[in-house]
C-alpha cells in the first residue's frame, strides 16, 4: 500500500519526500496549493515572527495587523471595484459566504428586492464541500448522493468543446457568439427579477476535468449579467494567485465580478485561509445603526488567524522577488509544448491547459471519443505507474490533472512530461 499512499514525511522545493526517504515530484502542487515550494525560508520566518508575536486573536469586534495588512494587499490586487474582504478558512466557506451574502443584498439593498432568490450554475461545477456551495454544483459523482439537502438552482451549459453535445467546431462557434451562452441568456430573459446571480469559475473548471473555457466567454457571461442586472459571482478559489499567469484568472478579459472568492493558494500552501471579495455598493447594504438589523451572521473562531495573514503577506511577497507570474507563463510555454506530444497516443483524446493547469482526458477510442469504463479506473492507474516514478498526479476520472507549484523548473516540468507520458504508455498498452 505504500506505493499507492505514501506516508509524506518533508517538502523541500518542488519535491516530498516520504518516511522511507524516496523523492516525488509534487505535480499537483499539494492538491493546488503550494506556489512557491515547499519549505519556502521566507514563508517559513514570516510565521516564526509572528507565533512569537500573537498566534491567534479574534477578528470578532478586534482587528490585529497582520490582518488588515494583507486585506489591504488582496484590494490593490484584486480586479476593479472589489473594495471589501470578509476572511474564512477555506474555499469551500469562501463561496458559501459569496452566495449567502448576495442573497442577503438583495433583501436589504434599497429599496429591497425579495423575489431574488435562486442562482444559476454551470453544468459540471464545483464550488466546495458545504452544502451552499454543493448546492450550486453539478458533477453527479460529487453531489447526487446530497441531492434532497440541497436548495435548487437554475442550470446553464457550460463548454465541453472536447464533447460538445452540438457537435460544433470552436472557431464557428466563436463567431456566432458561443452556444453555451444561448442557454444563459434565454434563462435570465425568462427568470432575471428571480436570480441572485451567475456563479462561474473563471476560464477553467478545475474539478470537473480541466474544462477551459474559450477566449472571450467570460467577458460576455458579465455582459449578460450587466444587461440583466443580476451579480457575478467569481469562484478564484482554484484558478486564482498566479495559476493562469495573471493573478486572478478575471485578469484575462478584463472583468470584475461583484463577488470573488478566493483560498487554496492563499498561504502559499502554508495554512488554511481563504477570502471573499464584493464591491462598495453590496458592503453599504449591511451597514446600520442598529447591529441586528443589517448584520452578516456568518463566523468562524479561526477567521484571519494572524499566521495565516503572515504566511499569506509573505507569499505576496515572494511572488514580486521571484518574479512568479514571468516563471508561470514562460513555463506555461513549455507545458503547451510537452502536452502536445501527448497527443501521439493512441489513447490520449484531448488536453486543456490554461498557465500551470493542465488536463489530459483518456479514452479507450480516440475516433469515437470513447470513455472508458469506470471500474477499470485508468486514470487512477496512470497515477499509480507515476507515482512509481517519482511524480504525484491526481485523477479526475480519467483526466490525469497537472498543476506543478508556480516556481517549478524548465528541467523539472520536463521530467513531469515525461514521467505522465511512461505512465499512460504503460497502462495503456498493457492493455492492447
Amino acid at each position: 500500500m505504500k506505493d499507492a499512499f505514501p506516508v509524506i514525511a518533508r517538502g523541500n522545493g518542488a519535491y516530498l519526500y516520504d518516511v522511507d526517504g524516496r523523492r516525488y515530484l509534487d505535480g499537483v502542487s499539494s492538491l493546488w496549493v503550494n506556489l512557491h515550494g515547499h519549505n519556502r525560508v521566507e514563508i517559513n520566518q514570516a510565521v516564526r515572527r509572528q507565533i512569537s508575536m500573537l498566534a491567534h486573536s479574534t477578528f470578532l469586534g478586534l482587528s490585529h495587523p497582520p490582518g488588515i495588512e494583507l486585506a489591504e494587499k488582496l484590494v490593490a490586487l484584486a480586479p476593479q471595484g472589489l473594495t471589501r474582504v470578509f476572511f474564512s478558512d477555506n474555499g469551500s466557506t469562501a463561496m458559501e459566504i459569496a452566495l449567502k451574502m448576495a442573497y442577503q443584498y438583495w433583501q436589504q439593498k434599497d429599496p429591497p428586492e425579495h423575489s431574488r432568490k435562486k442562482f444559476i450554475t454551470f453544468t459540471n461545477a464545483y464550488h466546495g464541500d458545504t452544502i451552499g456551495s454543493v448546492s450550486l454544483g453539478g458533477i453527479e459523482l460529487f453531489h447526487t448522493v446530497y441531492r434532497p439537502l440541497l436548495f435548487q438552482t437554475l442550470s446553464v451549459p457550460s463548454p465541453y468543446c472536447y464533447r460538445c453535445p452540438e457537435r460544433l467546431d470552436l472557431s464557428t462557434c466563436e463567431q456566432k457568439g458561443f452556444a453555451c451562452l444561448n442557454e444563459l441568456e434565454h434563462v435570465l430573459s425568462q427568470n432575471a427579477p428571480e436570480v441572485i446571480g451567475v456563479v462561474i469559475e473563471p476560464l477553467m473548471q478545475a474539478a470537473a476535468g480541466m474544462l477551459n473555457q474559450p477566449q472571450g466567454f467570460l467577458r460576455q457571461v458579465r455582459k449578460l449579467c450587466n444587461r440583466f442586472g443580476v451579480l457575478m459571482i467569481a469562484d478564484e478559489v482554484a484558478v486564482g494567485f498566479g495559476r493562469t499567469g495573471k493573478m486572478f484568472a478575471c485578469e484575462w478579459e478584463a472583468v470584475s465580478p461583484d463577488l470573488m472568492a478566493v483560498g487554496k493558494g492563499i498561504t502559499g500552501g502554508y495554512v488554511p485561509l481563504a477570502a471573499t471579495l464584493t464591491t462598495e455598493e453590496i458592503y453599504s447594504a449591511f451597514l446600520s445603526e442598529t447591529h441586528s438589523e443589517r448584520t452578516f451572521f456568518h463566523g468562524h473562531s479561526y477567521t484571519a488567524n494572524p499566521l495565516a495573514c503572515a504566511a499569506a503577506l509573505a507569499s505576496l511577497e515572494i511572488f514580486k522577488k521571484d518574479r512568479s507570474l514571468d516563471n508561470v507563463l514562460a513555463r506555461a510555454k513549455e507545458l503547451k509544448k510537452g502536452l502536445d506530444t501527448l497527443l501521439d497516443l493512441e489513447h490520449v483524446g484531448d488536453v486543456r491547459q490554461i498557465g500551470l493547469m493542465a488536463g489530459i482526458e483518456l479514452v479507450r477510442d480516440r475516433a469515437e471519443k470513447e470513455s472508458y469504463p469506470d471500474s477499470l479506473m485508468t486514470g487512477f492507474q496512470v497515477v499509480l505507474a507515476a507515482r512509481k516514478r517519482g511524480l504525484i498526479l491526481r485523477p479526475l476520472g480519467d483526466v490525469v490533472v497537472l498543476m506543478p507549484p508556480l516556481c517549478i523548473s524548465s528541467r523539472q516540468l520536463a521530467s513531469i512530461i515525461r514521467i505522465t507520458r511512461e505512465s499512460i504508455r504503460k497502462v495503456v498498452e498493457a492493455r492492447d
